[in-house]
């Protein structure tokens, strides 16, 4: 837990009609009970309320760099799952529009469906001076990542214990697990400061890392280095990975054209009347709204997704 991480609304300091924001969002806290452990948002819409938090100079609970835009979201700890959000994007609509968020921390007061955005994050849906605002929000399954998936070997890293932070992944990450040269892939644990570790004897690599996300799509990236505190960019994503549990559908045979018959030649025939010479009517193709066809597209692809200890 960071040290701005307090069970006091980090909202207080930006004013009157703040603090009465602050106020609400303990009642809130004191109505809604949050439950020891629950999975990640979904891509699901849902409904909530948003408040804003700055970080001073602090670092989230995901162990990785602000994001370049300063769109970002702590999640309470039954959506934040003990880390298994972190570096998951969310879209979040507010009074004023919609802004696409980071999960880059935790806010261990929060309940479910309370969002904590960054300031610059919320006054893209709604007036700071509201301080707390209704929101809907929901996941972005494979949304576009600002750079390259990067691992990062942790300091106190050493061929005894081995420990990572990857960024730019953008899904949820299920699972991680590495082998040195010669060695067998061994299975790491996240923490909730978002670390993978194994704890135990890997070597000096260089490694492959392999990753599946809570899509059931994995990803191998390879030759990375025992470089600790040294970020290190993959060739390897997410949204162009492959999965070992996906198989490429056989494509349909081809079949042989059979040469049409010659058409005879007409004979005379009665005239035709207007309701059979008529051609068949133009449907107007209905279409759901935007928002709505997005939803029923990522709830298809909607995981079961088994909750990761909280902790």
């Amino acid at each position: 837990m960071t040290a701005h991480r307090l069970l006091a609304p980090r909202w207080l300091a930006t004013g009157g009609a703040v603090l009465l924001a602050g106020v609400l969002g303990v009642a809130l806290l004191l109505q809604h009970s949050d439950p020891a452990c629950a999975a990640p948002p979904s891509s699901a819409k849902h409904t909530g309320k948003a408040t804003f938090y700055d970080l001073a100079g602090t670092q989230g609970n995901c162990s990785t760099k602000t994001p370049a835009d300063d769109l970002y979201v702590a999640l309470g700890k039954g959506e934040y799952s003990g880390a298994a959000a972190c570096g998951s994007y969310i879209d979040v609509t507010g009074p004023k529009g919609k802004v696409r968020v980071k999960v880059f921390d935790s806010c261990p007061e929060c309940p479910v469906g309370h969002l904590d955005l960054s300031r610059t994050a919320f006054k893209k849906i709604g007036k700071e001076i509201d301080g707390i605002i209704p929101i809907t929000y929901k996941t972005v399954p494979n949304a576009p990542a600002p750079g390259p998936l990067s691992i990062t070997f942790v300091e106190g890293t050493s061929q005894y214990y081995w420990a990572i932070s990857i960024d730019n992944h953008s899904n949820a990450i299920r699972s991680v697990s590495a082998k040195g040269p010669g060695g067998s892939f061994k299975t790491a644990a996240q923490e909730d400061y978002n670390v993978w570790i194994i704890d135990g004897q890997m070597g000096n690599g260089p490694f492959q890392v392999k990753m599946t996300d809570i899509y059931g799509k994995t990803i191998t990236a390879k030759n990375i280095k025992l470089l600790p505190q040294k970020k290190q960019t993959t060739s390897v994503s997410f949204a162009n990975g492959t999965s070992t549990n996906v198989e490429a559908a056989p494509k349909p045979a081809k079949k042989k054209a059979t040469p049409s018959p010659k058409p005879k030649k007409p004979s005379p025939s009665p005239s035709v009347t207007s309701s059979s010479a008529a051609p068949a009517p133009v449907l107007e193709a209905t279409e759901a709204a935007p928002d709505q066809a997005g939803d029923v597209a990522l709830a298809a692809a909607e995981p079961a997704v088994k909750a990761a200890s909280c902790g």
